[in-house]
């Protein structure tokens, strides 16, 4: 480490580093289980309520893609996070009065659910000459309290941002519902990959089915057996979140 840490940080960030050897070991089975290679599986640190010293001894271990929910959380943070050596991804809900916040500084945002949400991405991504990656969440549960597009409206929704400048649609995100049954929550990760697949047969204009953003703590290794080739690990990396 390059700055002196706090007691409970140092403990954080030892924590960190067998956690993050645990983890990627796990990735790695669970891709070759699924007829891939370990590196095809990204690894990206969900870092809500996470110190920025412990998001930098990450960065520093070769985690080189996070992902903050909170804009106002992203905002605190970014002037100190080393950003040029990772990728750095929205992952919350996000409304339109804060794409502003966004656009021009995070490489994806992936949480796009409505076409107004896709054109002030659109507008603000032309008027700052830059092109914003963006995945299509889909409430791939139909829960009331989610956001994401529901699936039967997905194929509308990828129709109207197709047209759209400064934006380039590169997959498809998901969180499904909390499922004690593993079978039921398979369903629902297959369920993505046969639409992330079928999209990405069709080959439309302004479309990159590349990544298939589904799997957190608790459910990634079977997410990575149903074809997710990004997943989102927060507490199983860095510990329970704190908050303040």
């Amino acid at each position: 480490m390059t700055e002196k840490l706090s007691e409970e940080l140092q403990a954080r960030c030892r924590a960190l580093e067998m956690n993050l050897q645990d983890i990627r070991t796990r990735i790695a089975a669970a891709a070759k289980a699924s007829g891939r290679l370990p590196e095809e599986i990204t690894l990206l640190a969900a870092t809500k309520t996470v110190p920025v010293e412990v998001i930098n001894h990450a960065i520093r271990l070769g985690v080189d893609h996070i992902g903050e929910n909170r804009v106002q959380e992203l905002e605190q943070k970014y002037d100190r996070l080393e950003r040029g050596q990772c990728s750095v991804h929205f992952i919350g809900h996000l409304q339109t009065n804060k794409v502003k916040n966004l656009v021009g500084r995070v490489d994806m945002i992936q949480s796009v659910d409505s076409v107004r949400l896709a054109r002030e991405i659109s507008r603000l991504s032309v008027q700052r000459n830059v092109v914003t990656d963006i995945l299509l969440e889909v409430n791939i549960g139909r829960e009331e309290n989610k956001s994401g597009v529901l699936p039967e409206e997905l194929e509308t929704l990828l129709g109207e941002i197709t047209g759209m400048e400064g934006v380039s649609v590169r997959g498809l995100m998901a969180i499904p519902p909390i499922c004690e049954e593993k079978e039921r929550l398979r369903n629902y990760f297959s369920l993505m990959s046969e639409y992330f697949i079928d999209i990405k047969r069709k080959k439309s204009d302004n479309v990159a089915m590349e990544f298939l953003s589904m799997g957190m703590s608790g459910d990634f290794e079977d997410a990575i057996l149903c074809g997710a080739n990004i997943v989102r690990i927060g507490s199983s990396l860095f510990g329970q979140r704190q908050y303040t």
